[in-house]
């Protein structure tokens, strides 16, 4: 007997400990910054003050601080203090863009939502903003109301107490030290909610459509449905087409809005987001981009041997599916960067090739020039001759490395002395195809077909970069290694205004870049992938 009531006791003691240990390792993992990466998406609070209608709307799913402490937590230990001051610029100057000093003013009591909503207005500008702050104790916004109001009135300002829909509005003229004044109000709703205007009216809005279902975006069934589809994510981020021209950096043929989901993963930034096609969308829209369900398993299977065999350096890695059948804007939007790269022209032939290819279509370029991989009879050589004759370029066989290859010169005059033209002509490569193994490689360049045939190593991070996109059906997906990406982001204006914000370049610690593309539900499916490492 007393041998059992000494396991009993012992049993006992080992189940409290368990337990111990569990909730101990739950409140440890409540805290860490490392949740930032499965945080579930639900409708935020603030969603039910913006109305459909705005250009865009921005949400921030956590406090101020987690994501400096998730940046500090996932970069090398040399790089951690970096790191974490970098975004700590980027979050206080996004802050004093609205007027406010995040050290001084929002530090001590900010809780774990914050939301900025644009309203439309009719020439293309924006017609006011609004800023929902969250308080994560019960007294921290009341006090923040009373010592940014009580500044501003000594500094001059003069404050307008009023009623509205049952709440207390107050309004005035602030800014930063330093700064011009500009039309301020504010609403503190429930006591834990901040609301901060540019002006009454777009304050007043807000309260309207917060008490009428059907022109709030949180009771929105479209807003909840792309919510549901994201699943998770630290950043939200909806815009009409509006915003999606002047600040996402437009070019989306056929597009209507877009919902969007950003989270971290690891050292990477995941973003995950649906567009929607315009009202009256024909082929040219979004609704005539290719499906996923649309590619075959003999297509795949090709796909995939084509990223198997493909071999030497590369700088940008793009999987192609069927891109004949994509609609004419979607392709003249897209060869440049994929082929060319931005700001360099496209020439004729990887056009054409793009252009007819049925099936995949591998297109990779380097310091060598770019390299097309396609199946051996998709596109044929022979339909492209009168399209690639009209463009000035004849083709010819060549004997490269003991093989035949066909290539495509282009004649022009030779330079005389002191750089005049000459009446003579000469023939410049433009391009060469090589056959082998039941597929065909296309490049400007003879060197970078002889790597492709004597390279014992393809470029490995870039197809680990195509694989991390997990969408192995998707019709395109593209990779970046760090110096194209560094050279892209620069270009897009949401990347130009964080910048501003940060006060510093933003793309030097960017060390690749992935994106796919596909058609789900009669919807633009986009997937990108910012590599920090």
């Amino acid at each position: 007997m007393k041998a059992r009531r000494f396991l009993a006791v012992v049993l006992a003691v080992i189940l409290v400990l368990l337990a111990l240990g569990g909730a101990a390792s739950w409140l440890v993992w409540q805290r860490s910054p490392l949740q930032l990466q499965h945080r579930v998406l639900t409708t935020p609070r603030a969603a039910r003050f913006v109305p459909r209608d705005v250009d865009l709307s921005l949400y921030l799913l956590s406090d101020a601080e987690q994501p400096l402490a998730y940046a500090r937590a996932v970069a090398p230990p040399r790089r951690r203090a970096e790191a974490r001051d970098a975004l700590a610029r980027l979050r206080d100057g996004a802050f004093a863009a609205a007027g406010l000093d995040y050290p001084g003013e929002l530090a001590g009591w900010l809780g774990p939502e914050t939301g900025l909503w644009l309203l439309a207005g009719d020439d293309r500008t924006p017609a006011g903003w609004v800023l929902a702050l969250s308080s994560r104790d019960g007294d921290g916004a009341r006090r923040f109301l009373q010592r940014f109001w009580q500044t501003r009135s000594l500094a001059g300002t003069s404050l307008q107490v009023s009623s509205y829909r049952g709440m207390g509005l107050i309004s005035g003229r602030g800014a930063l030290l330093g700064s011009q004044p500009v039309p301020i109000a504010t609403a503190l709703i429930n006591d834990d909610l901040v609301l901060l205007a540019s002006g009454r009216g777009p304050l007043e809005q807000a309260l309207d459509v917060s008490q009428i279902d059907e022109l709030n975006q949180g009771a929105d069934p479209d807003f909840q449905r792309s919510l549901e589809r994201l699943g998770e994510g630290a950043l939200l981020v909806t815009a009409r087409p509006p915003a999606l021209d002047d600040w996402l950096g437009g070019g989306w043929p056929g597009a209507g809005s877009l919902v969007a989901a950003l989270r971290p993963q690891g050292a990477h930034l995941l973003v995950d987001g649906w567009l929607a096609p315009a009202p009256g969308g024909d082929d040219e829209s979004l609704a005539g981009f290719p499906a996923a369900g649309a590619t075959t398993a003999a297509a795949t299977s090709a796909a995939e041997a084509l990223l198997a065999d493909v071999r030497g350096e590369a700088a940008s890695l793009a999987l192609l599916q069927n891109p004949a059948h994509w609609p004419q804007a979607w392709q003249a939007r897209l060869q440049p960067w994929l082929i060319a790269g931005p700001g360099r022209p496209l020439e004729p032939l990887p056009a054409r090739v793009a252009a007819a290819a049925e099936g995949p279509l591998l297109v990779l370029r380097s310091a060598g020039g770019w390299l097309l991989g396609s199946p051996e009879g998709s596109p044929d050589p022979a339909a492209l001759e009168a399209d690639l004759a009209r463009d000035g370029l004849i083709a010819a066989p060549l004997e490269l490395d003991g093989e035949r290859v066909q290539v495509w010169t282009r004649l022009q005059a030779a330079s005389g002395r002191r750089g005049a033209p000459s009446e003579q002509l000469q023939a410049t490569l433009a391009a060469a195809r090589r056959e082998q193994d039941g597929r065909a490689w296309w490049s400007d360049s003879l060197d970078t077909l002889s790597q492709q045939r004597q390279s014992r190593q393809g470029p490995r991070p870039l197809l680990a970069g195509l694989a991390a996109l997990d969408l192995p059906a998707a019709p395109l997906r593209w990779a970046l290694a760090a110096g194209p990406a560094q050279e892209l982001l620069p270009g897009w204006t949401p990347w130009r205004l964080l910048s501003a914000l940060a006060g510093e370049p933003l793309a030097e610690p960017v060390q690749g870049l992935g994106l796919a593309l596909q058609s789900e539900d009669g919807a633009l499916h986009l997937r990108a992938r910012l590599s920090y490492g």
